[in-house]
């Protein structure tokens, strides 16, 4: 526990100043879109936005995730960290829509654009961004929230280039049509990467097996153990994307009960889902039952038999 919470406490302050460079850049590139005119600059800008207030989500995220768990939060606030994901990844969807319609109403309706503020300022989003990503690196694995945050200085790095691009070519040929092709391609980067996110944050959401976790493979696996006979129930789910959790009905031999195997192949089961996945799976909980007993859960859920009394005369 105190080595998660170091982790997270390291996540919070990397989080802390990139959050802090973002708002440097949003500024000074909403500056530099009014100076120059530029489209490109104006939704690199509005991908700022999105991302310092991600970037502010995670950053929250981070803080309530170092909070202990409590009798009505068993697990905490560890899912703070997919729900801000999904956050960003909602707002960076609607950006870059936003993009793709300005973009393609520009190449119709070209505007002057400024190439050389646009160049200043590109440099700077550009230079600006590459710190954050440095800041950001060594703890992109360590969950969703952090991968998202990362994701989003990069794309922002790549749109800062984007936009260097745009200056030097307005200014080596004077075509402003480039600005809005530059907007269209900082989308094209916007998009997938929400898309995705929102995906996987959607599917810790809705409890979704992990994806690196087989049921089959894990239930074969199971199986494959001395005294086992059947599994049921079989469930895995992501309470945050760094902690998957498993719960099933084993059945055992009714002997088992009787001389304590029982305990030895409770500890075989936890091991077992421990190391022999890709994922490794420390929550786990096993109800082991005698092969004569009632599912509980089954006898709980069967609809009941009609009433077949006759009514008295």
């Amino acid at each position: 526990m105190s080595h998660d919470h170091s982790h997270h406490s390291t996540n919070r302050i990397r989080l802390a100043f990139a959050f802090g460079i973002t708002v440097v850049i949003l500024i000074a590139e909403l500056i530099g879109a009014v100076i120059t005119g530029s489209l490109a600059l104006l939704v690199d800008a509005g991908h700022m936005v999105t991302d310092a207030g991600g970037l502010l989500m995670a950053l929250v995220a981070a803080s309530l995730m170092l909070r202990p768990p409590t009798n009505q939060r068993t697990w905490g606030f560890r899912r703070a960290e997919v729900i801000a994901a999904a956050a960003q990844a909602s707002v960076l969807l609607v950006v870059g829509l936003y993009a793709v319609y300005e973009g393609i109403r520009r190449l119709f309706e070209p505007v002057e654009v400024q190439s050389a503020g646009l160049l200043i300022f590109g440099i700077v989003g550009l230079v600006g961004n590459i710190v954050a990503m440095v800041i950001l690196a060594g703890g992109r694995s360590s969950s969703l929230n952090m991968r998202a945050a990362f994701l989003e200085v990069v794309t922002d790095a790549l749109g800062s280039v984007a936009v260097i691009i745009s200056a030097v070519v307005i200014t080596l040929t004077g075509w402003t049509g480039i600005d809005a092709v530059v907007g269209l391609l900082i989308a094209a980067l916007i998009l997938p990467r929400a898309i995705r996110l929102l995906r996987e944050s959607t599917g810790v959401l809705l409890e979704e097996t992990p994806p690196e976790l087989n049921l089959d493979d894990v239930r074969k696996h199971i199986l494959e153990l001395q005294h086992v006979i059947d599994v049921h129930d079989l469930h895995a789910s992501r309470i945050s994307t760094d902690l998957p959790v498993l719960t099933a009905h084993v059945v055992l031999d009714d002997s088992c009960f009787h001389d304590g195997h029982a305990t030895r192949i409770l500890h075989d089961l936890q091991e077992c889902v421990a190391n022999h996945f890709p994922v490794s799976v420390k929550h786990s909980t096993f109800q082991l039952e005698p092969a004569g007993m009632v599912d509980v859960e089954d006898a709980c859920i069967a609809p009941e038999a009609p009433d077949q009394t006759l009514p008295k005369p």
